[in-house]
């Protein structure tokens, strides 16, 4: 069936708070939840769905839905992210205001219901004890809670107030994994960190305090795994970086609060790792507090070495600020305790945490039998990176950096004391009658009271090496009598006896204790000696320079041990002063042994390039088969990654297809479950005393449960109309009875309520008569006071009469006038709208009237444009044809004359004999020009060349456009039409008139005679020439004409004579091209050509 439609928000939110107001909250969550995680709400505007987000919160709040709220939060933070971010913060902060208060509010009720006063503080302290507040209630936990011997305050406390906590938990679990790896809402997050700080700190969440820590770091390391993702926080932002620095800076002064040092130890990784990663310069303050944290963490484990250096590095960022400062640098940035007091404070701390690093050191390790292992290296690089040190501290290095700062002259009196005690003077026997008045000094005060402990081990490390020095055997009770300490720090001797037993166990002391005499025995033995046994000897000691330890002689060991050695030295310092030759010898030998390596140098040299070269043939050699190697490994490794990957692929395919199945199987078996369980639930209610509890739910099915209750309701069916029949029966007997009995006390009854009747009937009557009389005695009375008002309220009713009546004739009469004056302006009004209609009609009636003249024109007009045209096309037929018979008849005069002209010639050439000469081939021919056609256009000569009236060259469709417009051309003439006659020539008007040259007309082909020009489109003919000058007839020729140029013909060929022989009586006529015979111009290649081109 398809989806629901999408509800508006505003009508959800509507639902929703009908059902709150009618105490369904449950279903109006519901609600709100459908709504708020649909992917249809995403279309929704910000504005409208704000406020069912502050709704549902406020319900899930009241409900304690945390997961609810978590969905509903999620979609929200998804759908608002990319348009408005105010929003989600303000839905979110009133999610974690609203869990807020609820544990406000529990606290209050708590305190009520115990009758209490607790303050906030004390109410944190009754709910300390609870464990984890994400641990599931047990029954066993409820039991022993039960019987616990808590009081009612406590167990008030859990019941009420711990819930809410949970869920305040939960909430600011839930803000910070929606939030997480957001830079939009990364300061929202960074405030709900510290939110839930404040909360662990208020109430005391150790538990609850290291999981957050957990999944900030987990948010963190994310951020950087995936930060490509979009919305990615940046921490190569310095405004990104500088949160984060500052959360984690919170974290670790909360987790110092609650004591928690591992993760104050972790938070200080945690802010290194971030200082790491910033470019620009921390803030002095920052630092400052960075480095106090560390040396509560490091007091704290009991590593007084680092504890010291952290002191060192806190004293001189103090002294840095200080000068900063001085220089005017800016007092927010540097941290506040710069003054001289501060300063001399953080001095004397410095020089006592290093006076307390313990030369010997406590700590578990397996003593110096072997090296430091790689544990503990790693563990001191950490420290050291954690501190920005380049090397690790030790105990002399720190004291040399104090002495180079000028630290002992800041600290106190008593410290350098203690200071000169320990490090500079030498008196074993009153070294701790000297230090106990420092160390009760110190005792006093609370802050420097936990280095008296340390010092100890110091001070008695320092008595041991300092009667090692003078003396061999000591007696116990005079050690334990130089080891006075004050009352408050008395040492006992089996302390002592353990100090001496761990010194020797790490090389530091060689002592042996001989309890039978009481003797302390200083190690003798010039062939035993701890120092000299182990390389590493300082292994478990802090101080590993011996030249720290004050000494006055070599012990006997020493002196054994380097016995040889200072005996070579003497006797190779003799042996310079008593044989002289020796020096000689020994420069001599000195001398050759540098000429031999000098002759050697270049060999050696070159030895070693080539040891090095094979050297590195090698390593590159095992290279490559170290790299072969291991690419087949790693491809043995990919092909088996990918054999299990398939396999497991596989696997999981199976293994989800069977779990699918079982599900549907399941699905199926628990919705006939669901089925028979209702059907049976709807037969128990439906049909009494049906028994279903010895049925099997499996083995039933429809038929069978539908079986049972037929069965059930027939058996009803039969029962209840049993029932009716007894029941009837009985009522039967019962009502005749009634009647029976009855019918005795009819009579006694009736008279009974007869007099009781009566008797109400006369009280009732009494009455009206009482109040009807009272009632007239009080109107009686009332019309008498009245009557004396009578004549003043006659007058005042008159007057107010008249009055009234004149305000109402006023009225009446300027209502007449106002109705006067409208009805006259509709009238007005009237007439002049009717004035409007006639006119606009009129108009109308104007503008169709010229429209119905204007087409009658425009008609009339098409009509005379119509015979206009074909009176026009009419005249120019009839022009075309007086003009096609005037070219005809023109071309009809021309070819008589043209023949007659043959004629001519023919007759002269018969006139000559046949003693007269060849034909010259000097002949002279008519040009081109002058033997087309004369033109009828005087402006064609003048443009250029005629066109030649060649068969084909017709008109093209803008000549053609042209001819029209000039009239030369009929519209209606076209290829159809019969070809026109050529025009007539003007030199021939009559058949009289004398025929010209042969030169003086334009030679037309006979294909070509009889068509006029315009119907292939051939030029007019030319105009008239004047006879040439020297012609054959006589006649002179004109000006600028020019003549044809003879071919040049080889020798000894006759010339031709003027003109071509003349076609025999009754022959066609040829052109001279076709002609045949001695005379024929064709046949010595005597072809036409314009003139030029010979």
């Amino acid at each position: 069936m398809p989806p629901p439609p999408h509800t508006r928000p505003e009508n959800v939110l509507k639902r929703a708070q009908e059902l709150i107001g009618v105490g369904q909250q449950q279903a109006a969550l519901s609600i709100l939840h459908e709504h708020v995680t649909s992917k249809r709400t995403r279309n929704s505007t910000i504005a409208s769905l704000e406020p069912v987000m502050i709704l549902f919160v406020e319900l899930c709040v009241d409900l304690k839905k945390g997961k609810s709220a978590k969905d509903g939060l999620y979609n929200y933070k998804n759908t608002s992210q990319n348009t408005n971010v105010a929003t989600i913060e303000l839905v979110f902060r009133k999610f974690i205001e609203l869990a807020e208060q609820k544990v406000k509010e529990a606290q209050a009720k708590a305190d009520e219901m115990t009758g209490q006063n607790s303050t906030e503080d004390g109410a944190a302290t009754d709910i300390r004890d609870v464990g984890d507040l994400e641990a599931m209630e047990t029954p066993e936990s409820i039991l022993l809670s039960t019987v616990s011997g808590e009081q009612s305050k406590d167990r008030t406390d859990r019941a009420i107030v711990t819930p809410w906590l949970k869920f305040l938990w939960e909430a600011y679990r839930t803000v910070l994994d929606i939030f997480k790896n957001n830079a939009r809402l990364e300061v929202m997050y960074q405030t709900t960190a510290h939110q839930a700080f404040d909360f662990c700190k208020r109430y005391t969440r150790k538990t609850e305090f290291r999981r957050l820590c957990e999944l900030l770091r987990n948010h963190l390391q994310n951020a950087a795994k995936y930060s490509q993702q979009v919305h990615a926080i940046n921490l190569s932002d310095p405004e990104t970086l500088q949160r984060h620095l500052d959360t984690r800076f919170e974290q670790l002064n909360v987790a110092v609060e609650l004591e928690l040092w591992q993760e104050a130890f972790k938070s200080v990784e945690d802010i290194h790792t971030l200082l790491s990663l910033t470019k620009r310069q921390p803030k002095n303050s920052m630092m400052a507090t960075y480095f106090e944290r560390l040396t509560r963490i490091f007091l704290v484990s009991e590593n007084y070495l680092f504890h010291a250096a952290a002191w060192s590095r806190y004293y001189n960022l103090l002294n840095m600020s200080a000068r900063a400062v001085a220089a005017g640098a800016s007092k927010k940035d540097n941290p506040t305790n710069i003054s001289d007091a501060d300063l001399s404070k953080s001095a004397t701390y410095v020089l006592l945490s290093a006076l307390a690093i313990p030369v010997i050191s406590t700590t578990r390790s397996r003593g110096a039998l072997i090296d430091a292992d790689a544990a503990r290296n790693t563990k001191n690089a950490r420290l050291t990176n954690l501190l920005g040190m380049n090397s690790a501290p030790s105990r002399a290095i720190l004291f040399k950096d104090m002495l180079n700062k000028d630290i002992l002259s800041r600290a106190k009196p008593e410290i350098r004391q203690l200071y000169n005690i320990l490090e500079t003077d030498f008196h074993p026997k009153v070294i701790c009658a000297k230090v106990s008045p420092v160390l009760s000094q110190i005792g006093v005060d609370e802050e420097l009271k936990k280095y008296v402990q340390p010092l100890q081990q110091v001070i008695l490390t320092r008595l041991f090496q300092q009667l090692s020095q003078v003396y061999t055997d000591v007696k116990l009770e005079d050690v334990l009598a130089l080891a006075e300490f004050p009352d408050a720090f008395k040492v006992s001797a089996a302390t002592i006896e353990k100090f001496i037993m761990n010194g020797c166990k790490k090389g530091d002391l060689s002592i042996r204790i001989d309890h039978c005499t009481g003797i302390l025995t200083f190690d003798q033995d010039v062939f035993s000696s701890a120092k000299a046994l182990h390389t590493g000897a300082a292994a478990g000691s802090a101080e590993a320079d011996a030249g720290s330890v004050q000494r006055l002689q070599s012990t006997p060991s020493e002196i054994v041990r380097t016995q040889l050695s200072r005996l070579s030295k003497a006797l190779y310092v003799a042996v310079q002063y008593v044989d002289p030759s020796f020096n000689e010898d020994r420069y001599k030998n000195k001398l050759a042994a540098l000429r031999r390596a000098e002759a050697g140098a270049e060999q050696e040299h070159q030895d070693l390039l080539a040891r090095r070269e094979i050297i590195q043939q090698k390593k590159e050699s095992a290279a490559s088969a170290q790299a072969a190697r291991q690419r087949e490994e790693e491809q043995r490794r990919k092909t088996k990654l990918q054999e299990l990957q398939a396999a497991e692929t596989e696997r999981l395919a199976q293994e989800a297809k069977d779990r699918d199945e079982r599900r549907l199987q399941a699905e199926r078996k628990k919705v006939q479950r669901e089925e028979a369980e209702k059907q049976l639930k709807e037969l128990q209610k439906g049909v009494k005393g049906v028994d279903v509890s010895g049925l099997d739910l499996d083995d039933l099915d429809s038929g069978r449960i539908r079986l049972l209750k037929l069965q059930a309701l027939e058996r009803e069916k039969n029962e209840m109309g049993e029932k009716l029949r007894i029941t009837g029966k009985r009522i039967d007997h019962l009502e005749r009875a009634y009647r029976k009995e009855e019918m005795k006390h009819l009579e006694q009854d009736y008279q009974v309520q007869r007099e009781h009747d009566q008797a109400a009937y006369e009280k009732t009557k009494a009455e009206t008569f009482r109040n009807a009389e009272q009632k007239h005695k009080e109107d009686v009375s009332l019309k008498h006071r009245l009557s004396k008002l009578l004549p003043a309220y006659e007058v005042f009713k008159k007057d107010i009469t008249e009055q009234r009546h004149a305000d109402f004739e006023k009225r009446r009469r300027e209502a007449e006038k106002e109705l006067n004056r409208k009805m006259d302006q509709r009238r007005q009004e009237t007439r002049e709208m009717k004035a409007a209609e006639r006119r606009r009609m009129q108009e109308e009636e104007r503008q169709r009237q010229e429209e119905e003249e204007r087409e009658a024109r425009e008609a009339e007009e098409a009509e005379r444009e119509a015979e206009e045209k074909k009176r026009k096309d009419a005249e120019a037929k009839a022009e075309a044809e007086a003009r096609r018979a005037e070219r005809q008849e023109a071309a009809r005069k021309q070819m008589e004359r043209e023949q007659e002209a043959e004629q001519r010639r023919l007759e002269r050439k018969q006139q000559g004999g046949a003693g007269a000469a060849p034909p010259s081939r000097t002949l002279e021919r008519p040009s081109f020009a002058s033997r087309a056609p004369p033109s009828e256009d005087p402006a064609a000569e003048s443009r250029g060349p005629p066109k030649l009236a060649l068969t084909g060259n017709k008109p093209t469709w803008r000549e053609r456009e042209a001819m029209k417009a000039r009239g030369e051309l009929p519209p209606d003439a076209g290829t159809n039409a019969p070809p026109a006659a050529p025009p007539a020539d003007e030199r021939v008007t009559t058949e009289e008139t004398a025929m010209p040259k042969s030169s003086g007309g334009g030679y037309v082909p006979p294909a070509r005679r009889g068509k006029a020009p315009d119907a292939d489109s051939m030029p007019p003919p030319p105009a008239p020439r004047e006879p040439r000058e020297g012609g054959r007839d006589g006649s002179a020729r004109p000006e600028g004409r020019e003549k044809w140029v003879p071919r040049p013909r080889p020798q000894g060929e006759s010339e031709r004579s003027e003109s071509p022989a003349a076609p025999a009586a009754g022959s066609k006529y040829q052109p001279p091209s076709q002609r045949t015979g001695g005379n024929a111009g064709g046949a010595t290649g005597g072809a036409y050509k314009p003139p030029g081109r010979w």
